[in-house]
């Protein structure tokens, strides 16, 4: 990794350079989740100043690496900087972990398919706000790169990379553990025991499946029964309306063309693939069985919260596992142009939807700094109709740093992340499906939630322009007036 680097120092700078623009070019980074989690960062601050109560911080070992990273960044260079540079560091291990991943693999470097990846580190998950997760992936992408060298220095690293990223996030983790097992059983394994490899993956995939379903107990959601196109990996495209569905039908028929072009050399020309394009196929395919095998979301207890949107999460792996395929076959310099102009009509997209986003939260962020001191407030928006991310509430949470505290944020009484609401606390809820009822809008406010200030959509034509209103007992949440 060390010699491409040297030998390959000035491309590197220069394409880590285009990869974090995204991150700098509006006055907030805009992905769904990021917001909620940078709102926890600054209430664990208050918590480890003593400056609030009714709250706490836990110590957990995993979901966690990115929210603590956030935190240390903040107490030194300001939640601003923090979000830019923590966000900035995810992107780069991201694409730069998945570009070694396919190098390893290939046994060359994938710049020809670079305009895929850098899509991919800013697709569903990423926009999503999923930072542990997504963070989890890319560690797990290096320490794969790093099982496939083989020695006992790259398997020490391996582990390294393994177990952050299970601080990260367990599902990250799970991949690299799967994968890893695989390859290495790959490389010992031949004739039919080899053959009976991808059978037993499918066998395991089908028990996971069982199992979830075996589980009365458990409120599982099967809603995740995807056309064959999602499945493959290219909803990842899918962000802010129909137009990226579009994009994402050109990007697959652009990389088809690539899979027809190497039928046709393999038939007729007689150039051979690479000799782990087999193991590809397989990775590929049982990511795909994965995502039918596991429920969408799933809520482990009655008044848990939803472990949620996991068939959506792992198409991300098997977005970075179709580049690899085509990372195994020859892609010719031609392919790479076409992809350069998919991933640049891409980003006009983004561009375009997220400025729309950050001036929603320019208006929240307004109406914040004109709130008393302590203001609890209710933050209810929702996105334009067609659009595939929902959590364009949290930025208003965001725009409340150093001025409000949102009642109804979802993290604290989760359980699933480091930062704990306390029963009876003055500042967020405990109750889950309290949380999931105010951000809805349908909540019916009580006199125990007094004062309290919603900061809601209030125009029609213009779904970016917020208004702040005081409500009382009996108002709807979502619906102050």
């Amino acid at each position: 990794m060390l010699r491409f680097v040297r030998a390959n120092a000035s491309a590197v700078i220069l394409l880590s350079i285009l990869l974090i623009i995204p991150c700098f070019w509006h006055q907030r980074i805009q992905a769904g989740d990021l917001g909620s989690h940078m709102y926890n960062a600054w209430l664990a601050q208050l918590v480890e100043r003593h400056q609030i109560s009714g709250v706490t911080v836990v110590r957990q070992w995993t979901n966690v690496l990115f929210d603590v990273l956030v935190l240390q960044t903040a107490n030194a260079f300001g939640f601003a900087a923090a979000e830019r540079i923590v966000v900035s560091i995810c992107v780069l291990v991201f694409f730069w972990g998945s570009f070694c991943f396919l190098a390893s693999v290939s046994g060359r470097p994938p710049w020809n398919l670079a305009p895929f990846l850098v899509v991919l580190a800013y697709g569903y998950v990423f926009h999503m706000g999923f930072m542990n997760y997504y963070m989890s992936l890319a560690l797990a992408f290096l320490g794969l790169a790093a099982v496939w060298q083989g020695s006992a220095e790259n398997w020490a690293m391996a582990a390294a990379f393994g177990a952050l990223s299970l601080t990260a996030h367990p599902i990250g983790f799970a991949f690299f553990v799967g994968a890893a097992l695989y390859v290495e059983l790959s490389k010992k394994l031949d004739g039919y025991w080899r053959w009976s490899l991808p059978i037993l993956g499918v066998l395991v995939l089908f028990y996971v499946r069982w199992f979830f379903a075996m589980r009365t107990e458990w409120d599982t959601d099967w809603a995740n029964r995807r056309a064959l196109f999602d499945i493959l990996g290219i909803d990842q495209f899918k962000l802010f309306g129909d137009r990226y569905g579009w994009l994402a039908g050109v990007a697959f028929a652009w990389a088809l063309l690539a899979v027809f072009v190497f039928f046709y050399d393999w038939i007729i020309r007689r150039e051979k693939p690479q000799p782990l394009f087999r193991m590809a196929v397989e990775l590929y395919l049982l990511s795909m069985i994965a995502i039918k095998c596991l429920p969408e979301n799933v809520r482990f207890s009655g008044s848990g919260a939803w472990a949620g949107l996991l068939g959506s999460r792992l198409t991300l792996i098997t977005a970075v596992l179709g580049v690899l395929l085509l990372a195994c076959v020859r892609v010719r310099r031609w392919h790479l142009l076409g992809s350069c102009v998919i991933a640049a009509t891409f980003f006009v997209f983004v561009y375009v939807d997220t400025r729309k986003l950050d001036r929603m939260e320019a208006s929240a962020r307004e109406l914040a700094a004109k709130l008393p001191a302590a203001q609890r407030i209710v933050a209810v928006a929702k996105p334009p109709t067609g659009w595939r991310i929902p959590f364009v509430y949290h930025s208003i949470e965001r725009a409340c740093i150093g001025h409000c505290f949102s009642y109804g944020n979802y993290e604290p009484s989760s359980a699933q992340f480091r930062v704990r609401a306390v029963p009876g606390s003055s500042f967020v809820v405990s109750s889950n499906f309290k949380a999931e009822a105010i951000v809805r809008g349908d909540y019916v406010v009580q006199q125990s939630d007094l004062p309290l200030v919603s900061i809601y959509q209030c125009d029609a034509a213009d779904w970016t322009r917020l208004c702040a209103a005081e409500l009382n007992v009996g108002s709807k949440t979502g619906k102050p007036d």
